[in-house]
C-alpha cells in the first residue's frame, strides 16, 4: 500500500499554495503523438485538458504542479494536454470545457470528481490508487488512521462480520479511506470489541464509534453514519467542501460573517452548542459574507447586514432566513432553529410583485400566485422557467410568444405562462426544483403532475406537445365548461399548418 504521504502539510492541507511560475513540477506534457504510449500503460494517471487562456486553468496550475511533486514518490503521475495546440486530441476525448480532468486506468478514462486544490488532488488520487478496502495491520495502523481527514476502519472477527461495509466502501471510495482488520494487536490498541466500525478524524472528536448493531446495519445506515460524521461540528463553507454537505443532504444552517469582524470567533463559539444539540439533523457552517454575499441574496437574505443566519433545506431548496433586524441573538437563533426542526417554521418565498395587468399572450407568473394559477384544475398549463440573463431563453422568447398568440383565444382553458425563476421561488407544493434554463413543464387540467418537455424548441414541436398532452379541447369552436363558443379562431402558424384538427 502507498501510504507514505502522512505529512500534515499534504494530508490536512494548507490555506494557500502561492507557487511561483518556476516552482517544481512533475506534470507530463501530452500530445497526440505520445498520448497513448504514455497514458495507456499506466495503472493510474490523472490528465488535465486545458486552454492557456482559461482563467480556471490558470488558477488550477500551481495546485496541479504541487500535487504532481507530492504524488511522484507514490508512483502516481499527473499529465496535461494543451487543447489549443492539441485540439483534435481533446475533441477525441469529448472535452467541451476547461479545465476537464480525467482519471485513466490502463487507458480507460473516468471523470475526475475531486477537489481542485493540491491537498484535495493528492487525497483523491491516493484513494484511487488503493483498493476500496485496505488491509490494516499493526505495522500500518497508526499511519493508516491518520492518512486522510476521515478514515473508516472495520474491526472484525471474520470477513463477513459487517456485511454492508464492502458495498459502502465501493460507493464512497472517492470520499474517504476504508480499512478492515482482524489483527488482535490492532483491535487491542483501538480499544474496541469486534465487530465495530470506527471513524478516525482530523477534527473535533478524533474517534467516533458506530453506536448501533454494526453487524446488522444496512448500507444506508453506514452511509448516514459516515455522512453525519464526515464534517466538523461547525466548519467554514467554501467551494472546496460544499459537495460534502450537498451529498449528505442535511439542511444547512449558515452563519454569514465578515472575516474581519472582531467578534467572528465569538459568534462561532456561541453557535457550537446549538450545532452539537442538532447534530445529525442540521449541518452548521460559517461562510464568508464578503466573498459569498450573493449566495446570501439567493438564500433570501435581503440586504448585506452581517452577521446573519439562514437555514436551507438541501432537498426541497426551501429557505428559512432569520429576520436580519434581530442580528445574531443566540436566543433568537435557537428559537428559529428549534421551530425549523419542529416543522413549524414557514419558508421565505421570493416573489416579484403580481403584475397589475396581463396584456401579453403569455401569462407572466410570479411566486405569490403560482399555486392559484398553475394548480387551477380547470386549465391546462404550459410553463417556461427562464432567467433574464440566459441566452437560450432569449432565443426562445419570440417562439414562446408565438405559442401564446396561437392559443390566445382559449385562455379560459389553456394557459401559456412564463416565470423568471431567479426572481421567484417555487412554493413547497411543487414537486420539483428548476436546475437549468429554460425549463419547460406542462401541467394537464385536473392533475397535479408535471410533464417535462424534452423536444426541440421549434414552434411546431411545442404545438405538437400541447396537442398530445392537453386535456381540454383546443378548438375555440368547441364549448368549454358550459361556456359559449369562443368568437375568435386560433391563428394558424406557418410551421404547423398541416394540423387540420386545429
Amino acid at each position: 500500500m502507498r501510504l507514505s504521504l502522512v505529512s500534515s502539510a499534504v494530508l490536512l492541507g494548507v490555506a494557500s499554495f502561492a507557487v511561483a511560475n518556476d516552482a517544481p513540477s512533475e506534470v507530463i506534457d501530452l500530445t497526440a503523438q505520445n498520448f497513448e504510449s504514455l497514458v495507456n500503460p499506466e495503472p493510474l494517471i490523472l490528465v488535465e485538458f486545458f486552454a492557456p487562456w482559461c482563467g480556471h486553468c490558470k488558477a488550477l496550475a500551481p495546485h496541479y504542479d504541487e500535487a504532481s511533486v507530492t504524488l511522484k514518490p507514490q508512483g502516481i503521475k499527473l499529465a496535461k494536454v494543451d487543447c489549443v495546440d492539441q485540439a483534435e486530441l481533446c475533441q477525441q476525448h469529448g472535452v467541451s470545457g476547461y479545465p476537464t480532468l480525467k482519471v485513466f486506468r490502463n487507458g480507460t478514462p473516468t471523470d475526475y470528481s475531486g477537489p481542485r486544490k493540491a491537498d484535495g488532488i493528492v487525497s483523491y488520487m491516493v484513494k484511487q490508487s488503493l483498493p476500496a478496502i485496505s488491509d490494516v495491520t499493526s505495522a500500518n495502523f497508526e499511519e493508516f488512521k491518520a492518512a486522510d481527514k476521515v478514515v473508516a476502519i472495520a474491526f472484525v472477527s471474520s470477513p463477513d462480520s459487517i456485511p454492508a461495509f464492502a458495498e459502502t466502501a465501493e460507493l464512497h471510495r472517492d470520499d474517504l479511506l476504508f480499512g478492515t482488520t482482524s489483527d488482535p494487536e490492532v483491535i487491542k490498541a483501538a480499544g474496541v470489541t469486534p465487530p465495530a466500525l470506527v471513524l478516525y478524524r482530523s477534527f473535533d472528536e478524533p474517534q467516533v464509534v458506530y453506536s448501533g448493531s454494526v453487524s446488522s446495519a444496512t448500507t444506508e445506515d453506514l452511509e448516514n453514519f459516515i455522512q453525519e460524521n464526515s464534517v466538523p461540528l461547525l466548519d467554514e463553507l467554501s467551494a472546496e467542501n460544499y459537495a460534502i454537505y450537498s451529498q449528505a443532504k442535511l439542511p444547512l444552517a449558515y452563519l454569514f460573517i465578515v472575516p474581519t469582524d472582531p467578534k467572528r470567533e465569538q459568534y462561532i463559539e456561541a453557535i457550537k452548542p446549538l450545532a452539537k444539540k442538532f447534530k445529525g439533523k442540521l449541518s452548521f457552517v460559517s461562510i464568508d459574507a464578503t466573498k459569498y454575499g450573493d449566495h446570501g441574496k439567493a438564500l433570501n437574505l435581503q440586504e448585506e447586514k452581517w452577521p446573519s443566519f439562514v437555514i436551507q433545506d438541501l432537498v426541497s431548496l426551501m429557505k428559512f432566513p432569520l429576520d436580519q433586524d434581530l442580528g445574531l441573538d443566540l436566543a433568537k437563533v435557537t428559537e428559529h432553529t428549534e421551530a425549523y426542526v419542529a416543522g413549524t417554521l414557514q419558508p421565505s418565498l421570493k416573489s416579484q410583485p403580481i403584475p397589475e395587468s396581463q396584456d401579453e399572450s403569455v401569462y407572466t407568473l410570479v411566486g405569490k400566485e403560482f399555486d392559484s394559477v398553475v394548480f387551477d384544475d380547470e386549465k391546462d398549463v404550459f410553463l417556461e422557467f427562464y432567467a433574464s440573463w440566459c441566452g437560450h431563453c432569449k432565443r426562445l422568447k419570440p417562439i414562446w410568444d408565438d405559442l401564446g398568440s396561437r392559443y390566445e383565444a382559449i385562455k379560459d382553458r389553456l394557459t401559456i405562462a412564463k416565470m423568471e425563476a431567479t426572481e421567484n421561488d417555487l412554493p413547497p407544493s411543487v414537486p420539483f426544483r428548476v436546475g437549468g434554463f429554460p425549463t419547460l413543464k406542462f401541467k394537464p387540467a385536473g392533475s397535479r403532475d408535471f410533464i417535462d418537455y424534452e423536444g426541440d424548441r421549434s414552434l411546431e414541436s411545442l404545438i405538437e406537445f400541447v396537442e398530445s398532452n392537453a386535456k381540454n379541447p383546443l378548438d375555440p369552436a368547441v364549448p368549454f365548461k358550459g361556456q359559449k363558443t369562443a368568437s375568435a379562431k386560433i391563428t394558424a402558424q406557418t410551421p404547423a399548418e398541416h394540423h387540420d384538427e386545429l
